[in-house]
């Protein structure tokens, strides 16, 4: 148990630097999956295939978003027991969240196979599109369970303020994706069929591959699955309820504006899905720094040390700004040829091109509220950061996408996203500064 610290002590932007640099690969390689299937998709298949797969991944994201928000729930739970050196709580609620994952990963699962055409049809997928979309969201349904299992073990370990050993099972995963996608999609000639197979087999290795070392290695108190007491699923569904909402929101969120996004055509949607694999790796450092002053935060919280929470959230400010203003410039200058890595065609290239000018500079803004919904979200004040996701993409990106998308036509899209992304840093600052969030007491005192 070398590689897990204890935030309570120490140099907080040292630890701060050295816990999220590897929850930053480990993002980087994650969202390598979808990075690469795209580049095959688009390349072999064209800019329909990778739209298909982009529609569908958005959905597909929509089914996962009260699995990630439960592993928000376990970030939380887990770091403070961490922080509070209770050994048996651990082992409970980690035993707890198991046995609810489990059932809401089948239930989840069932869906998505089921009603993929119908959601499909709600989004207005274009009609070349469906088929390839459908089968995609399909097939990765029906593997979501292992999905949801190597995330979960990487959160676990994560609160445990391990952030180096999630890298070993995420490697091996991105490893046989990398080999299997091209297998799959041009030698056995199953085209955006082979990507989602792809995707599916090397996320269940990578499960199997991370309980082996974590059980091996005796990493995390993991039991058989046992029935958990009511206080402890209590205490879950009291988090997990509105974590999971908060990710049904963002989805939904991306999910209309991707509704608004397929108004403007295949060439836009196509664009537009190639800047968004690009956002999604630019998103990384903000999305790492705020898992880790999640897990340092909930340590300290744990044990009532609320200068080092204070502190915790002014270095995550200070690293996500300076860092997201260099990959703004960076993409300003050299984003058309990242949207070439997906698309070859002259008019998705210059969408993606145009999208990526415009909203680049707006990115900062979008990373303080990565940093400080953390925080808070650390304190266990889901349902306060549950409203402040409605806000940011309910009362602000998706109306402000939609308006100025009709005023400045198809460069509106970008336009109202990096206006939505001031507004809800404003806000976010705001209620981090005067709310009540740092009164939530998560656990009954012994």
């Amino acid at each position: 148990m070398g590689d897990q610290h204890n935030f309570t002590s120490g140099n907080i932007g040292k630890q701060l630097v050295i816990f999220s640099g590897p929850i930053m690969l480990t993002n980087l390689l994650q969202v390598s999956y979808q990075f690469i299937d795209s580049m095959w998709v688009g390349n072999l298949l064209g800019g329909n295939a990778l739209g298909a797969v982009a529609v569908a991944s958005t959905v597909l994201f929509t089914l996962l978003s009260f699995i990630i928000g439960l592993n928000n729930a376990t970030l939380t739970v887990l770091s403070q027991q961490k922080g509070k050196a209770d050994q048996q709580g651990l082992k409970r609620y980690l035993n707890a969240f198991v046995v609810v994952l489990l059932f809401l990963a089948a239930g989840l699962g069932l869906l998505g196979f089921l009603l993929a055409e119908r959601v499909l049809l709600i989004l207005g997928t274009p009609d070349a599109m469906m088929p390839g979309a459908k089968a995609y969201l399909q097939i990765n349904s029906i593997g979501i369970l292992f999905l949801m299992g190597y995330n979960f073990i990487g959160t676990v370990m994560r609160a445990l303020g391990d952030s180096k050993t999630p890298l070993r099972f995420v490697v091996a995963a991105v490893l046989l994706n990398a080999v299997l996608d091209p297998l799959f999609i041009y030698v056995f000639n199953l085209g955006i069929d082979g990507a989602a197979y792809a995707t599916v087999v090397a996320q269940g290795a990578s499960f199997l591959y991370g309980m082996y070392i974590v059980l091996k290695k005796n990493l995390a108190p993991f039991s058989i699955p046992s029935i958990p007491s009511k206080q402890e699923v209590g205490v879950i569904l009291h988090l997990g309820i509105p974590s999971g909402l908060q990710m049904a929101v963002i989805s939904a969120g991306v999910a209309a504006i991707m509704s608004v996004v397929t108004a403007f055509g295949e060439d836009v949607v196509a664009g537009f899905s190639a800047a968004q694999r690009l956002d999604s790796v630019l998103m990384l450092p903000p999305m790492a720094l705020a898992t880790a002053v999640n897990s340092m935060a909930g340590q300290n919280i744990g044990v009532e040390n609320w200068d080092r929470v204070h502190k915790v959230a002014r270095y995550g400010l200070i690293y996500t700004i300076t860092i997201m203003l260099v990959v703004a410039l960076l993409l300003v200058l050299f984003g058309e040829y990242g949207i070439k890595l997906f698309v070859q065609e002259e008019a998705p290239v210059a969408f993606g091109g145009e999208y990526l000018r415009i909203v680049a500079f707006f990115y900062p803004f979008l990373g303080i509220n990565f940093i400080l919904n953390g925080i808070v979200r650390a304190s266990g004040a889901m349902y306060q950061v549950l409203v402040l996701n409605i806000i940011s993409f309910w009362v602000l990106r998706y109306p402000l996408t939609a308006l100025f998308s009709r005023l400045l036509g198809d460069s509106g899209i970008a336009v109202g996203m990096g206006v939505s992304f001031v507004i809800s840093s404003v806000v976010a600052t705001l209620y981090y500064k005067y709310g009540k969030w740092n009164t939530k007491q998560l656990f009954e005192k012994e």
